[in-house]
């Protein structure tokens, strides 16, 4: 059986406000969190996932009522990360509502975190984020929101990851983020057949035809996405009716 192919809406939230940019730089404000998460809601999103970018520790409090905010809002899985470097940070952000806890820097500089999360939680609670530039016929993981190179090789890193606990990986594509010129196919395939979780690939999402080469091409599970739909570029049904047409396995909302 094949499973459908999920669509995601982002809300990166700063300071209690949904904000976009391009190549995670030149953030401008997009709204209020919960208002786009009841849209999304409705429009039949699969899943919905909030990211604090700012992570700082005078935000967590602002990020855990915004957490509770979307979730009231919600039917459908809600991920939730940013700034989580312990067990205690994936609690609380579960606690507050969310289904699914996502890291990054804390996991790359601690990497037993994966399996203590996957422990308590299960796989399936734990999404990996990896955020990554290509480096020549490669790419490397960077932190600290796109901020600091780890060194490190971007499939390499998400196979120790799944081997350490976590149930799915999070792929976004710095040098296409905010630029609507497509989806990475090529980095999202290499990562697909690197690791038997799902991949969601983020990144340069602008029409439907990019949706569906990255189901085809880049062989991913799920594809994120943010500008496009929160500027109402595209709706969420009329895009699923496209690749529902095109043989894509994806859930209609009736």
């Amino acid at each position: 059986m094949t499973l459908a192919h999920r669509i995601i809406p982002c809300l990166d939230v700063d300071a209690g406000r949904v904000v976009k940019g391009i190549e995670f730089l030149e953030l401008r404000d997009m709204g209020d969190p919960a208002m786009l998460a009841e849209r999304y809601n409705i429009e039949g999103a699969d899943e919905l996932v909030v990211l604090d970018i700012g992570a700082s520790y005078e935000g967590r409090a602002t990020f855990l009522e915004t957490i509770r905010r979307v979730a009231e809002r919600l039917n459908i899985p809600l991920t939730a990360g940013g700034g989580i470097r312990t067990m205690e940070d994936g609690h609380a952000v579960l606690r507050a509502g969310a289904d699914k806890v996502t890291v990054n820097t804390a996991a790359v500089q601690r990497p037993e975190l994966l399996s203590e999360l996957a422990q308590q939680f299960g796989a399936q609670a734990v999404v990996l984020s990896i955020d990554v530039k290509r480096k020549g016929f490669s790419w490397e993981p960077y932190t600290r929101g796109g901020r600091d190179a780890t060194g490190m090789d971007a499939a390499e890193w998400a196979r120790e990851a799944v081997a350490r606990g976590a149930g799915e990986i999070l792929l976004t594509s710095i040098d296409r983020d905010g630029t609507c010129s497509g989806f990475d196919c090529e980095l999202t395939a290499r990562i697909a057949s690197a690791v038997p979780v799902p991949v969601i690939a983020s990144g340069g999402a602008n029409t439907f035809e990019d949706f569906l080469a990255v189901f085809t091409d880049g062989r991913s599970d799920a594809a994120l996405a943010a500008s496009i739909f929160h500027t109402s570029t595209h709706s969420i049904g009329a895009l699923k009716k496209f690749l529902a047409e095109r043989g894509v396995p994806v859930r209609l909302s009736r």
